[in-house]
């Protein structure tokens, strides 16, 4: 491997997240120089088609920025957007996340996804972005979290829901108008009411 070509890929990694093989070949890498590279111990192949610096160690959101990477028009959504925000203390073992209805489906080797789809206007509403090892990060906000989990409620169960509802309302992380406005773009006003009415 030559030095300058060493030197473009530490340039690529200079942010000491991961980077797709796409990104390393615009930086002037070639795939054949990556597994080269992989071979001598200067670079790691953390999933298919992704690599790091060999001293990567990664972090507790490795796994999220493996999926932005891979899957970037995703958003981070349900389970995993309740964990992203401290809405819940369990650690799902799947990773959420939002895709177009027309969009094609990923399949990655690491780690396991969860894909459900949204509407246009669902994938677009109450998404904010966090940036986690020089990666954007893009998860449905609190409100429209919560309101995911009562249009999903047959997938992660009525329980989690109201659960979500609570904390939300509990810290005042999420006004009541916010709320009701991420239900109507879900279409779940009708079941989200009485919940909304009761906790207040």
């Amino acid at each position: 491997m030559s030095r300058p070509a060493l030197v473009r890929v530490q340039q690529a990694l200079a942010q000491g997240g991961p980077a797709r093989a796409s990104q390393l070949e615009a930086a002037g890498i070639q795939r054949a120089e990556l597994s080269r590279l992989v071979a001598a111990g200067e670079l790691q192949r953390v999933a298919r088609g992704l690599y790091a610096l060999p001293d990567y160690q990664g972090t507790e959101d490795s796994a999220l920025v493996t999926v932005a990477k891979r899957v970037p028009k995703s958003v981070f959504c349900l389970l995993t957007a309740l964990r992203m925000h401290g809405l819940t203390t369990q650690l799902p073992s799947e990773v959420w996340i939002a895709i177009g209805s027309k969009q094609h489906a990923a399949r990655l080797d690491y780690p396991p996804l969860r894909i459900v789809r949204f509407s246009d206007e669902s994938l677009a509403y109450g998404v904010e972005t966090r940036e986690v090892e020089g990666t954007a990060l893009h998860v449905t906000d609190i409100a429209k979290t919560v309101a995911d989990c009562f249009k999903f409620r047959n997938k992660i169960g009525l329980d989690v829901a109201l659960e979500a509802l609570r904390e939300a309302r509990r810290d005042r992380k999420a006004s009541i108008d916010r709320l009701w406005r991420a239900a109507q773009v879900d279409r779940v006003a009708n079941v989200m009411r009485p919940y909304l009415e009761t906790i207040g």
